[in-house]
């Protein structure tokens, strides 16, 4: 019997409240459970408001450690209580240390671990580099009770080595939850279509199927506007989309995909049979040649 794995993917808007922006995503745990979703995923900082739109710091007040965390302890309770996976995006405290991280809940609510994004972006409406370190965890692959799952954060999806990195690890889907929108800068840029096809092609270049969790709504933080474009999607190892949002509606998607099919199909496409490491040292620093 082939091992099937059904995602869930939540897009919502969210405001101040923290305690109002859990009950909202518990609300959305549970309706995707009720639809057969196995793991459920959560746009990025679900907390709050996306604060990083301009540098204040008051909003250090806003992180906690990750096993403290008022957003992973909810969540936990309600992983056991429905058994289902969800991984949470979170503001975190370690220390005198800010990271903008993820904790993988397994289906009996246990933690499995922190991840703390590894590509931090820096520009316009995204200042996180005021905000949070760089992550020193790695990337991370989780094996929860329905398969192993490798989670990216955000600004992590552009990156091919990322998601690379994590099929290398075992995963057999790619989950990242995402906080995107407008460019403050340039009302002209829309980055959605992008967006989706970077990682549509992650789905392709790993033969495994990648959800991605955005939040929609016009924020204001501080005097900084951003408006979050949504358009979460789920697609499959062809890089298609199954399952889709728009730019402005609130809810949720689901989808099954049959693992064991999909470890044939990888292993006969042979993309990582076929890899060349020897021919790959540009990608490590220091081993570039100049020119």
């Amino acid at each position: 019997m082939s091992r099937i794995l059904t995602l869930g993917v939540l897009q919502y808007a969210y405001g101040e409240d923290m305690s109002a922006n859990i009950a909202k995503t518990a609300d959305g745990v549970r309706a995707a459970a009720a639809q057969g979703a196995q793991v459920v995923l959560p746009s990025e900082l679900f907390q709050g408001l996306y604060f990083c739109t301009s540098q204040d710091e008051s909003w250090f007040a806003q992180a906690f450690a990750w096993r403290s965390h008022p957003c992973v302890i909810a969540m936990s309770e309600l992983a056991a209580k429905l058994g289902v996976a969800i991984p949470v995006s979170i503001f975190e405290r370690d220390g005198p240390h800010y990271y903008n991280s993820l904790v993988m809940l397994d289906a009996d609510g246990t933690p499995l671990g922190v991840y703390r994004k590894s590509h931090i972006p820096d520009g316009p409406g995204y200042q996180e580099k005021y905000y949070f370190r760089p992550g020193d965890t790695g990337f991370r692959v989780w094996q929860t009770r329905f398969g192993k799952i490798g989670v990216g954060v955000c600004w992590d999806q552009w990156y091919p080595e990322c998601a690379r990195a994590m099929a290398l690890m075992g995963a057999e889907a790619l989950l990242y939850p995402t906080a995107i929108g407008s460019e403050p800068h340039d009302a002209a840029l829309d980055t959605r279509d992008p967006w989706r096809r970077v990682m549509q092609a992650h789905a392709v270049a790993n033969v495994m199927p990648v959800a991605a969790a955005n939040r929609v709504g016009h924020e204001t933080v501080k005097g900084a506007d951003q408006t979050f474009y949504g358009s979460s999607f789920l697609a499959d190892h062809r890089g298609d989309l199954v399952a889709a949002l728009d730019r402005t509606e609130e809810g949720i998607l689901t989808a099954r995909f049959d693992l064991d099919f999909l470890a044939t199909h990888r292993a006969a496409w042979g993309f990582f049979r076929d890899r060349r490491t020897d021919l790959y040292g540009a990608l490590a620093p220091g081993r570039l040649t100049p020119e």
